[in-house]
């Protein structure tokens, strides 16, 4: 949510801030800016334009109607105050001589605007954001990093903060409590972003920043402090990704790319972990003895990744016999949860940085749990604070709408089932083989689905005009339909909900009218009777249904249901890593027939990072 990037170097700073927030637009945003200083004595030059970020690149020329060297940009999500000129970062001071873009919240802003405005300080803007800028001119007194300490120490909330200062001309200041921020050490210049695809093609090499870190980034390099203003020294991460795998690459959108990616991401991720029919983790810190030790498995995740907990419920206690419960992060610290020292908490999150996951992880670690994490993005702030983490090894996802992501968790699941299962002695080393083969064979099934596309894109094509589609399933394809539901209302903004078949009855059934689109997910073989049981209950009260089955029952799904779509036959715990992808192509499909802003929708950013 939101994104920040900021340069000091030698060469011009405005350009290089537009097209490393272009890069940053997929997190989601509705109003974009920038601020350069302009020289010594010559102030700041703050530029800000509500809408897509080619408003502003337009008003200053692509960059070159702003003249210095030192500068932070922002892409803003509105939060406090509706999405205008004003509202959009960077905020400045009433002088003018502080400007600070922000992603995340200030708790206490309004006794702190309230204490400002008391010492005569005006406001102009709605914004928490203000309230950094004008205290910290409060305490500016010529020492700017004394200024913003004695600010962060009335501060409470979350944030990732680039700071400049009019006095400063050659100086950026970037503050980090529970928001994430990177730093890029480039040659002769240095860079702070959101993410590391804002500043991919200046630099490959840079240090995350801990809650606490304040940082202090010249052209010749950068200085860090602990939040008790102690020097620190920062590890570099050199990073592997190319430039393009964050590049349509002459694709439509970046979500239709991504799914095309799938069967090569899950190569990545399962290839290094499978090994002579056993899987294989690379310093698995967990011991034989820990893992006995665990009497209690609790998954926490939001969006999809909770999804992939669902799915991950089924294939871990199927796998494992251990107790195993799905909470939404969000939830989790206000629940009251059963946790200590004999319980296992994955934690799932894209990016590794999601506020609610990340407050979940603290909880639980309170409580004495064991954190084993799934995230993409190594370094970040999930990834460190965990006892174990497994990358997906995904690349680079643009699109707000996960789906290598969302793919890639899920085989990571399945793994740690195998493995924990085959630890526990709860999976014969013959069903664990037999498992894995079929694993490694799932990227090819999967190219065969995809090659199937232009009957999901016609079957998208009869389907567009719905106002209101039900996905309906059992056992693991409920946990499937769930996702799939989720990617259709997400970007093609048709009102969308799954729900248990075996629910109908009670109260979904009243919701099914003549023409009403249903789309029965019926892959699991040991509930195919009952879910064709269903498909004739809804059909006979009018609805329209296009049906999710394996190529080995597509003959009889076909006799009761309006429209078909096939994938091939697999292990049981595996149908949802195959048959999610011809939902998510249908979503897509849907979606473009729409009209809709398939890789920006409305209102969602791509990583949370407020509550």
């Amino acid at each position: 949510m939101c994104g920040i990037v900021g340069y000091v170097g030698q060469e011009a700073a405005c350009p290089i801030l537009l097209e490393g927030l272009s890069r940053l637009e997929y997190r989601g945003y509705d109003s974009a800016g920038v601020a350069v200083c302009a020289g010594a004595g010559e102030g700041l030059s703050v530029h800000k334009a509500k809408g897509r970020l080619q408003v502003l690149s337009e008003l200053l020329q692509g960059g070159a109607a702003v003249q210095g060297e030192v500068g932070i940009g922002h892409t803003r999500w509105a939060t406090h105050g509706a999405p205008s000129d004003v509202n959009s970062h960077p905020q400045v001071s009433q002088s003018r001589r502080i400007a600070v873009v922000h992603n995340g919240i200030i708790e206490n802003y309004v006794e702190l605007r309230a204490f400002l405005m008391e010492k005569g300080v005006p406001f102009v803007s709605e914004t928490d954001t203000e309230v950094v800028a004008q205290l910290i001119e409060y305490f500016y007194a010529g020492d700017l990093l004394a200024a913003v300490d004695q600010a962060l120490h009335r501060i409470r909330g979350t944030y990732a903060l680039g700071i400049l200062c009019a006095d400063c001309p050659d100086q950026l200041v970037a503050v980090r409590k529970d928001n994430p921020l990177i730093l890029g050490w480039g040659e002769g210049c240095n860079f702070i972003a959101s993410d590391v695809t804002a500043i991919l093609r200046h630099t490959r090499e840079v240090s995350y920043m801990n809650d606490g870190d304040i940082a202090v980034l010249s052209w010749e390099g950068i200085q860090c402090y602990n939040h008790l203003m102690q020097p620190i020294a920062k590890e570099r991460v050199h990073v592997d990704w190319e430039v393009d795998a964050a590049e349509k690459g002459g694709y439509p959108h970046f979500m239709f790319k991504e799914i095309l990616e799938q069967p090569q991401a899950l190569r990545r991720c399962i290839s290094p972990r499978v090994r002579d029919g056993a899987v294989y983790f690379e310093d698995f810190c967990l011991s034989p003895e820990e893992i006995r030790a665990v009497q209690k498995i609790y998954i926490v995740a939001c969006g999809s990744s909770y999804h992939v907990g669902m799915v991950g419920k089924y294939q871990l206690e199927k796998l494992t016999r251990v107790p195993v419960e799905v909470a939404l992060a969000s939830e989790f610290r206000y629940m009251e949860p059963i946790v200590d020292e004999h319980t296992l908490v994955l934690i799932i999150s894209q990016s590794g940085e999601t506020l609610d996951s990340m407050a979940a992880l603290r909880e639980a670690r309170k409580r004495g749990a064991k954190i084993l994490s799934i995230v993409n993005v190594v370094g970040s702030s999930i990834a460190r604070e965990s006892d174990q983490v497994l990358y997906t090894w995904a690349g680079p996802e643009i699109a707000v709408a996960t789906t290598k992501g969302y793919s890639t968790q899920l085989v990571l699941v399945l793994l740690l089932a195998v493995y924990l299962g085959r630890t526990l002695d709860r999976v014969s080393e013959e069903e664990s083989r037999a498992l894995l083969e079929e694993l490694v064979r799932l990227p090819d099934k999967m190219e065969a689905v995809l090659a199937g596309r232009d009957h999901i894109q016609y079957l998208a094509s009869q389907s567009f005009h719905h106002s209101s589609i039900f996905f309906l399933g059992r056992n693991l394809d409920y946990a499937m339909g769930l996702e799939g539901s989720l990617k259709l209302k997400e970007i093609s903004y048709i009102h969308s909900e799954a729900y248990a078949s075996g629910e109908l009855k009670h109260g979904t059934i009243s919701l099914i009218e003549e023409g009403t689109l249903v789309v029965a997910v019926g892959t699991y073989g040991p509930l195919f009777e009952k879910a064709m049981s269903n498909i004739i209950e809804v059909k006979a009260r009018g609805a329209n249904v296009l049906a999710l089955t394996t190529e080995s029952h597509v003959d009889r799904m076909a006799a009761v249901a309006s429209a078909v779509i096939p994938i091939p036959d697999t292990h049981d715990l595996l149908l949802p890593s195959l048959g999610i992808v011809p939902l998510q192509l249908f979503a897509y499909y849907v979606a473009l027939m729409r009209g809709c802003d398939i890789d920006k929708p409305r209102n969602l950013a791509k990583s949370v990072t407020v509550e």
